[in-house]
């Protein structure tokens, strides 16, 4: 049984599952692919300590990296032909004025979002020099809309009010830090548990970790 091949659907807007009509589909599937990740911090010093604390400031959005290869020689046709579907997603679509989205699909794997960069190798040629055989380095970023990533992030911790006790040698921007990933909140809670003095904070007190928006 041949392998199902990898497929680029065209969507319509942020949620259209796409449709068969809009669908590209590779004409060889790809040797490998990578997927990478990654965060942003801020780090900040703290009086007293060796080392600064991270602050998580926001996601990176992922990106998909892949070679695809096109061959038509044996048909003796203009390889562009085939390999214009892939960079012709770099381009601005008149009704929405900005590149498709798209959702690439290859068995388990589904990633969707839009095409960043495509470099185009042409390897083979006719006499005439019609190109035959080309290969495509294609990077896709991951889009995902306001709702999407609302629907992904726990809603628990630091957007809700909650209680905890203080510990031993435990300060407010200890709190602050492990709540908010931030130390420098530790006002808030300062505020919200009405603390004049934060060097005051006596172990087994009850205090209000505050939520932070609305």
């Amino acid at each position: 049984m041949s392998l199902k091949k990898a497929s680029i659907y065209i969507l319509d807007g942020p949620d259209d599952p796409g449709k068969e009509s809009n669908k590209v589909e590779v004409m060889f599937n790809p040797g490998e692919y990578s997927v990478e990740g990654s965060n942003k911090y801020s780090y900040k010093p703290i009086p007293g300590l060796s080392l600064p604390i991270a602050q998580f400031v926001s996601g990176e959005s992922a990106t998909l990296t892949m070679d695809l290869f096109f061959d038509t020689y044996e048909k003796k046709e203009d390889v562009r032909d085939y390999t214009k579907k892939i960079t012709g997603l770099l381009d601005v679509d008149k009704d929405l004025h900005t590149p498709p989205l798209i959702r690439f699909v290859w068995g388990s794997l589904t990633f969707k979002g839009v095409v960043e960069r495509v470099s185009s190798r042409f390897t083979m040629f006719l006499e005439s020099g019609t190109p035959v055989r080309a290969t495509l380095s294609v990077t896709f970023r991951e889009v995902q809309s306001v709702t999407e990533q609302f629907k992904r992030i726990p809603r628990q911790s630091a957007d809700r009010t909650k209680q905890r006790t203080v510990r031993q040698g435990e300060q407010l921007w200890h709190i602050a830090a492990e709540e908010y990933e931030d130390p420098g909140l530790w006002r808030e809670i300062a505020r919200a548990n009405g603390i004049e003095d934060p060097r005051r904070l006596e172990p087994g007190t009850v205090i209000k970790i505050p939520r932070l928006y609305g």
